[in-house]
């Protein structure tokens, strides 16, 4: 497991703002209040990804004040980023420029700016108890983005799209960090924190139009991300081929193996093509829902419309045929 855990629960309830409170300052400095500090409910996971901070939380509604003297006792210079699965925020930047965003939208701001932001939460509970605000934020140092800062400050209290390109391969990225962070190593951090790093990187300069600026190796990570979010999204389609990932990118079939060779030592793009598609034929043969679907008519729905090719490339894989597959995943769950 990585990162810090705390959730209000675990606290008596007259503690349970002021410690949320604090835990969020460490990496925010602001002056927090809110209307239910009374009965406030949170939780949140602080990641230490080497230099980058990710932390994924879920709040009642509160309001955010970051003052000029709050700034001058935070040397740090951090970009913060903040990515809404639930609810919505208003920022107002002290030097004019308001920016709203809801669930699904990224907000961009820094330590260095003196400004206010409120959150709003969806409708209350069943219960009647008020809804909570959810997102995952995201702190790196101002010096370690490998874009002039004249540039990234452009994006400064503005919010901006995750729907697709390199957006959303960040926002899918960082809400996949939480979902698996109960499984991820310490040892992992590290290396999370540098894909963290390329990915915002890529964002602002895509945002920007200054992808030229980055360094090669940035590039090139978040391109074979790209190509591997790509395969996924298209693998129902039979004409699915390595020449026809390097033509939907841009790029010649030399360059799609070299960049997805650095990620994947010794595998090729048709291989990981077919191996995803194996997995997912696999995960529907186990789904009890499914039982009475031909497997060919599943194998068709994931690209591989031929039977003795699927069958033969299973068992391969798994040592074992889709149909005895099938029998012993459904008859382990009955």
């Amino acid at each position: 497991m990585i990162g810090t855990v705390f959730r209000t629960e675990d606290a008596p309830a007259g503690e349970r703002f002021d410690r949320w409170r604090e835990l969020i300052g460490h990496s925010r400095a602001n002056d927090t209040s809110s209307p239910h500090a009374a009965d406030f409910r949170a939780e949140l996971r602080v990641m230490e990804l080497g230099p980058v901070t990710v932390w994924q939380t879920s709040f009642s509604p509160a309001r955010f004040r970051r003052s000029p003297r709050r700034i001058r006792r935070n040397d740090a210079e951090l970009y913060h980023l903040s990515l809404l699965t639930e609810g919505g925020l208003t920022l107002a930047q002290e030097h004019g420029g308001t920016a709203t965003i809801g669930r699904g939208g990224l907000l961009v701001d820094s330590s260095w700016q003196a400004c206010e932001s409120h959150t709003y939460a969806p409708d209350p509970t069943a219960e009647g108890r008020p809804g909570v605000v959810a997102g995952v934020g995201v702190d790196l140092p101002k010096a370690l983005l490998p874009l002039p800062p004249h540039q990234a400050e452009r994006l400064l209290g503005h919010g901006l799209s995750v729907r697709d390109g390199t957006g959303a391969l960040l926002a899918d990225f960082l809400i996949g960090i939480g979902r698996q962070a109960d499984t991820l190593r310490p040892a992992d951090a590290p290396r999370l924190g540098t894909v963290t790093l390329d990915l915002v990187s890529s964002f602002f300069a895509q945002a920007l139009d200054a992808e030229t600026g980055l360094p090669p190796e940035t590039r090139h990570e978040v391109l074979g991300r790209r190509i591997r979010a790509f395969i996924r999204q298209h693998l129902s389609d039979p004409e699915l081929t390595p020449a026809a990932v390097a033509a939907a990118h841009h790029i010649s079939l030399s360059h799609l193996h070299r960049v997805f060779g650095e990620r994947s030592p010794g595998e090729t793009v048709a291989a990981w093509i077919r191996s995803q598609r194996l997995e997912r034929i696999r995960a529907d043969l186990a789904d009890p829902a499914l039982r009475t679907v031909p497997i060919h008519v599943l194998a068709g729905r994931w690209g591989m419309p031929r039977a003795s090719h699927v069958t033969r490339a299973f068992r391969a894989a798994y040592g074992v045929s889709p149909r005895d597959y099938r029998h012993q995943a459904l008859s382990e769950q009955a």
